[in-house]
């Protein structure tokens, strides 16, 4: 693959091997938009996903990454090739590395290094992979998923994640200074409570008490993301898109 140079772009789309998940959603946008997109995750479902996409007419294909080892994404780099557009998605947690919810003084160094590699060194690794080619090309698109848990609000046992999370927007806002002279915006969105299917039964009461009265859906998350990745946002640089239903504007909760 070699970055495109018309409409038509390129995407990558880091963890998106769930069949309700947020980077799957965006998948089948940006290839919906006319996009070709390469999915990766940690575990084969990831090709289950592109080839549901492939017979939706979308131009998609897949490969297996362990995104927190530097091989693993060089390996992917010479799979998939330069893309114009990259989306920065994988976090959290994954079949093969499950995220662990404990309090700060519970946890050990390695759930602390799980924790940050998992959802800030997969965006490291990754953009430091394939956006030398964007430099090159002088075009780009880098849309990292964050959260509002971190830069926005946090509740207990995310000590990590939220740390992760929120240095992904300090991420966001340092690349965006470094690269928008070639061509390339580097942005976040802040997704709340998201409906999938790894929503625990805490998730869904609380995004009951959202301004909206429900979750969001992982269409709305990808939306913003289409947005910020297309040529129409040309002008929007560094910033934070929060997609959470206005519920981060709540002082008085209950």
């Amino acid at each position: 693959m070699t970055a495109s140079t018309t409409s038509t772009r390129r995407a990558l789309i880091t963890g998106a091997g769930a069949p309700d998940g947020i980077g799957f959603a965006i998948a089948r946008q940006l290839g919906k938009a006319g996009h070709s997109v390469f999915l990766t995750g940690a575990s084969m479902r990831v090709l289950d996903r592109a080839a549901a996409l492939s017979a939706e007419g979308i131009d998609a294909a897949a490969a297996v990454a362990d995104l927190t080892v530097a091989a693993d994404v060089a390996g992917l780099r010479e799979a998939v090739g330069a893309v114009d557009i990259l989306v920065n998605n994988a976090g959290m947690g994954s079949l093969a590395s499950p995220s662990v919810d404990k309090a700060f003084l519970s946890m050990t160094e390695a759930e602390w290094d799980q924790g940050i590699d998992v959802s800030l060194k997969t965006a490291f690794l990754v953009t430091k992979a394939f956006l030398p080619a964007m430099v090159a090309a002088g075009y780009g698109r880098i849309v990292n998923v964050a959260s509002v848990t971190g830069p926005l609000v946090s509740f207990e046992g995310t000590a990590a994640y939220s740390a992760a999370k929120a240095g992904m927007v300090g991420l966001t806002r340092t690349l965006a200074l470094e690269v928008a002279k070639s061509g390339i915006t580097v942005n976040a969105v802040a997704p709340g409570w998201i409906e999938t299917g790894a929503s625990s039964e805490m998730e869904r009461m609380a995004a009951r008490h959202t301004p909206p009265g429900r979750a969001g859906q992982p269409d709305e998350v990808a939306a913003a993301v289409v947005f910020l990745a297309s040529e129409a946002a040309s002008y929007v640089n560094g910033t934070l898109l929060v997609v959470d239903g206005g519920n981060s504007l709540h002082e008085r909760k209950g």
